[in-house]
């Protein structure tokens, strides 16, 4: 998630999105209330993307939103931090010259399989990007870098965040979203080229400046921002930060060269709090959060939402990952924070998924 004020839209494009049949039920709560137990814990240094292996390694990343980030990305074990890969890969500061193997402003780590794409918008404190947005792949066997893809210059906008992504397995592709410039970004692996698509569309554009929370109003425009693969169904959905409205578009319609023809394949699944990341489980529960309610929600195949937890153990559920049947999230804190956050606490917890 990107918490910086971007000049909205003057104009949306004025598309007809397919809306689904399914009417959401009513929001309930789970019979029993989940324990929710703290992962990791970091002061002064703001955490968003968590992710976990196959094998159980846990990864973490810290945006350069500001100075004095210790490191971009972290591995998690037995209470010991350590830079991933190194430390040198972490070692750019602010002002210094871009390197092209040196991460400059990590916005999410999503382990798959056997690799670790870490994605750096080359974008720090808010600016535009000094370089071309990438992906750095490493390989978990070895902890070396396997590839990088680096975004052409037709995917990106000199005020693009390019924000999260997710691997496409049966269809070879990468998926991306953008909160700075609305749209999705689409890497096809077996050539190695990107595509734009929905580029302020209307399902990718925010639709409001501001968010509230019981500290006050969070003025920020923030896009296409979370996003989560449907697997089972071949369904990409995605949802603007400050909005509340899920969309999803059947991964083959993303293959198709016409706009108009990939527009008209958007479906408006439903509406739902205003989220950060996404992701479902292996049962096709899709969780998200509810930012402005200290929420984590999940949404079932029915349709139906339901509560996973709430309280003050959620605030701000940027990023979820899920491992060993449990949901693990991060707490960054977004809407409280200030110029200083030296003495702020930023944590990783987890909890158990709901049964079937």
């Amino acid at each position: 998630m990107k918490p910086i004020l971007y000049p909205f839209l003057a104009a949306l494009l004025f598309v007809s999105c397919k809306q689904s049949t399914k009417e959401p039920k009513e929001i309930s709560s789970t019979t029993k209330t989940p324990e929710i137990t703290a992962v990791a814990s970091f002061t002064g240094q703001q955490v968003t993307g968590v992710t976990l292996s196959d094998t159980g390694r846990i990864f973490v990343n810290f945006p350069r939103w500001r100075k004095g980030v210790t490191n971009s990305v972290v591995e998690l074990s037995k209470g010991i931090e350590t830079p991933f890969p190194n430390k040198e890969w972490n070692s750019w500061e602010i002002g210094d010259k871009v390197e092209a193997q040196k991460f400059i402003g990590v916005q999410s780590v999503v382990a798959f399989e056997d690799k670790v794409y870490i994605l750096d918008t080359r974008s720090p404190l808010f600016q535009e990007v000094l370089d071309a947005p990438r992906v750095f792949v490493f390989n978990l066997n070895t902890n070396a870098l396997e590839h990088t893809y680096v975004l052409s210059e037709s995917a990106y906008h000199p005020n693009s965040y390019i924000n999260d992504l997710r691997v496409d397995k049966k269809n070879n592709k990468i998926y991306f979203t953008d909160s700075g410039n609305s749209g999705l970004v689409i890497l096809d692996l077996k050539t190695e080229t990107f595509r734009r698509v929905l580029d302020d569309h209307t399902s990718t554009a925010a639709e409001q400046s501001f968010l509230n929370f019981a500290n006050g109003k969070w003025t920020n425009t923030v896009n296409s921002d979370g996003i989560a693969l449907d697997t089972k169904n071949d369904k990409l959905y995605y949802h603007a930060l400050t909005g509340y409205s899920l969309y999803s578009i059947p991964t083959q319609a993303l293959v198709f060269e016409d706009e108009l023809d990939l527009e008209k394949a958007v479906t408006l699944e439903a509406k739902t709090s205003a989220p950060d990341g996404m992701i479902f489980d292996e049962n096709g529960n899709l969780y998200y959060a509810d930012l402005e309610n200290n929420k984590i929600m999940y949404r079932k195949t029915d349709g139906s939402i339901h509560i996973l937890v709430e309280g003050d153990k959620v605030k701000w559920a940027d990023t979820f990952s899920i491992y060993n049947n449990q949901l693990y999230y991060t707490n960054s804190r977004i809407n409280e924070v200030t110029a200083d956050i030296s003495e702020m606490e930023f944590t990783v917890n987890r909890v158990d998924l709901p049964e079937k």
